[in-house]
């Protein structure tokens, strides 16, 4: 990627990782004026911003405590003209879609899964036949569906590309395949970071890099337990488009463009592998066949694999961290994607502003002290 800005090497912001989260925030900070620099140790936004399904989702996945959820909500409301914002900005259709989501029971465990959502706005019980109707071919055996239709969709692969486009266009540098490995600080104050080729002195770092966020925060005192977990993917196309997002517990099909579909997921903790197993294509694969049968004649497209940033709560890890400058923007594990406005607003107006909102007071990385340094 080009380097647009001629004052790269002494930037107001240096943000570490290029992931979605990372890039909006970098572009939250440059439209408030600042310099700023993104540092990834790859392929900005290769990582799992582009192993993911693009679902932005937070009624029908409801997995945290309610600080978590009215976080999630937020994001989901702002989501629209985020997705609007960027397509004006760089004229790229990211495919933001709002058909909702079919959510199936083909157990009595899945079904009771219902019942914290079923009562809520938006959220429709389906008999059989209004099934089949929303979404022809599924599994004969289905015990309950629910429409959902305030959940969205993204192609996340795409919007993360235009982010990072219309950051450059706000005069954002990105220094890819450039691994930080320290984060310079001088008497509790940062002062930059530190790469294999140089150092860049900047009076604020900003750290979204994933599950390599831990290691590097460990370098100036400040520990949080994460690991990385792998999602596999796979990628189909169908004889005829599915209308609509499927799912079932942790197995889905995402709708993308013309007749393709995004079929996963798996959830491993095999270390920083990021391949594709063929155990894990069996396991998505029976998941999602057991759904949708017709999918056993869809035509194979591609598969790849991400790591999420998981903590010891499942729950990111942002804001203040006890060392000055340093703000941590990290941890999101399955909902990178759809926090990603959400986090950068918060985020950016805590750096350029000062504006610490109470939003980010349950996420911080003190909520683990002193089990920090435990396993997760």
């Amino acid at each position: 990627m080009s380097e647009k800005s001629p004052n790269s090497r002494h930037p107001d912001a240096v943000v570490i990782g290029g992931g979605l989260i990372g890039s909006s925030i970098a572009l939250r900070l440059a439209q408030a004026g600042l310099r700023v620099t993104v540092f990834d140790r790859g392929t900005a936004g290769r990582e799992a911003s582009s192993a993911a399904a693009g679902m932005i989702a937070p009624q029908s996945e409801k997995t945290g405590p309610p600080e978590f959820d009215q976080l999630c909500r937020l994001s989901h409301g702002i989501y629209p003209e985020f997705a609007a914002e960027i397509e004006s900005l760089t004229g790229q259709n990211v495919n933001y879609r709002r058909d909702g989501t079919l959510l199936l029971a083909l157990d009595e465990a899945q079904a009771a899964e219902f019942r914290e959502i079923e009562s809520d706005p938006g959220v429709e019980r389906l008999d059989p036949d209004a099934t089949k109707r929303r979404a022809p071919g599924l599994a004969a055996d289905v015990r309950r569906a629910l429409f959902v239709s305030g959940d969205h969709w993204v192609n996340n692969e795409r919007l993360t590309r235009a982010v990072i486009e219309a950051a450059q266009r706000q005069g954002v540098t990105f220094k890819e395949n450039t691994p930080v490995g320290r984060i310079a600080v001088r008497h509790d104050r940062v002062e930059g970071i530190e790469t294999d080729r140089d150092r860049v002195t900047a009076g604020e770092v900003i750290l979204a890099a994933g599950c390599w966020s831990a290691t590097l925060a460990a370098t100036v005192g400040v520990e949080f337990p994460m690991r990385p977990c792998r999602g596999q993917i796979l990628e189909f196309e169908l004889e005829s488009a599915l209308p609509l997002v499927v799912r079932a517990g942790h197995s889905y099909l995402v709708p993308r463009e013309g007749s393709l579909v995004l079929v996963g997921t798996t959830a491993e903790y095999a270390g920083f592998d990021a391949v594709v197993t063929a155990a894990g294509i069996s396991e998505v694969l029976q998941a999602a066949q057991r759904l949708v049968p017709s999918l056993a004649a869809g035509r194979f497209r591609r598969a790849w694999a991400g790591l999420r940033p998981d903590t010891a709560d499942h729950l990111p890890v942002l804001g203040p961290c006890g060392v000055k400058g340093l703000t941590l923007a990290t941890g999101h594990f399955r909902n990178g994607i759809l926090l990603a406005p959400v986090t950068a607003r918060l985020i950016a107006d805590m750096v350029s502003r000062g504006a610490v909102s109470p939003l980010l007071g349950p996420f911080g990385a003190e909520r683990f002290a002193p089990a920090a340094k435990n396993a997760v």
